[in-house]
């Protein structure tokens, strides 16, 4: 499996990979990300912060990239970084199906983003990352699976996606919502031919929205590469916004509060990779940092207070702003 790779790295950030989320459009809903940003979120100006974090990231020796279909221009600033850099051929490339960005490159739009776990997006949204990123695409998932999906039913669908596990390419899935356990032990039961059809999950998993862990842990024990994703909570976890417990840990480690937020998720054993969401250079360097925190007994317990409730967790991501 591709993601095999990751494991030969020797580099502390080498189960630390960058999420293209917050840069391959215009609006997203990550708090703080006006000021990140500016002003200029022109087609142009995010294909070079895109290639400047890309590269930054590289040489710190980050070797996972997460992309979508609905993650804007994602896949195309991707792919034009790989083609100026074709030293860069141990990079793992993972994408999403399943949403279809209608932004429209607005950060203003009434609707971002548009689902749909058919076969039809399937075979739509697989010509359109493989007229991009070719045969660099490693990891294909399903975007934001929940109990009600089809995906976790449609034989014919799984059928296209066995198919194209058979010709190479990893298939896994990722979750949302408060009832990710759910998802996640729905999928693992999928199969095809009488074997497991994922080979990776990635969910939301972080300080604040914790309900995914057993489940994620026997994703894990069952053979799956875990991926973290969201693991600032959308920038609670961050900067002026982030709770005074986590603030205080910070302090007395001597890092950010997202090194920590970021170093409290390596500690799980079944987490493979925990991604970045990193808008600026400086963010990036600092999330980096985690694999050097140091938690005590006594900076867990302080941090396991900041755990909600999982409908409450999502129900207020569900009212963040685009910006």
């Amino acid at each position: 499996m591709p993601l095999a790779r990751l494991a030969t790295a020797t580099t502390p950030t080498r189960r630390i990979g960058l999420g293209l989320a917050a840069v391959g459009r215009p609006g997203y809903i990550n708090l703080g990300r006006g000021e990140d940003l500016g002003e200029d979120r022109g087609v142009e100006a995010l294909r070079a912060r895109t290639h400047a974090l890309l590269d930054a990231a590289y040489a710190q020796g980050v070797r996972y990239v997460d992309a979508a279909r609905s993650y804007g221009r994602s896949e195309e600033f991707l792919a034009d970084w790989l083609a100026a850099r074709p030293g860069a051929d141990d990079v793992v490339i993972g994408s999403k199906w399943g949403y279809t960005y209608t932004a429209g490159w607005s950060a203003d739009a009434e609707t971002h983003e548009v689902k749909d776990h058919s076969t039809a997006a399937y075979d739509r949204q697989r010509a359109e990352t493989d007229a991009l990123l070719g045969d660099r695409l490693d990891l294909y998932q399903i975007h934001s699976v929940t109990p009600d999906s089809p995906a976790l039913t449609d034989k014919d669908l799984h059928a296209r996606l066995a198919e194209a596990a058979a010709r190479g390419l990893t298939v896994g899935f990722s979750t949302s919502g408060p009832a990710q356990a759910d998802t996640i032990r729905a999928a693992l039961a999928v199969t095809v031919g009488g074997e497991p059809l994922f080979r990776t999950v990635q969910s939301t998993y972080n300080l604040l929205e914790t309900s995914a862990g057993p489940a994620l842990a026997e994703a894990h024990d069952a053979g799956l590469t875990v991926i973290v994703k969201e693991g600032m909570a959308n920038g609670r976890l961050a900067g002026p916004h982030a709770p005074d417990a986590l603030k205080a840990v910070a302090a007395a480690t001597g890092l950010g509060c997202d090194a920590v937020a970021l170093g409290w998720i390596l500690r799980w054993p079944w987490a493979g990779v925990v991604l970045s969401g990193a808008a600026t250079v400086p963010q990036l360097l600092s999330n980096l940092r985690a694999p050097a925190v140091d938690l005590d007994p006594d900076r867990l317990a302080r941090l396991a207070v900041l755990r909600e409730d999982p409908h409450a967790y999502w129900e207020r991501r569900r009212q963040l702003p685009w910006h």
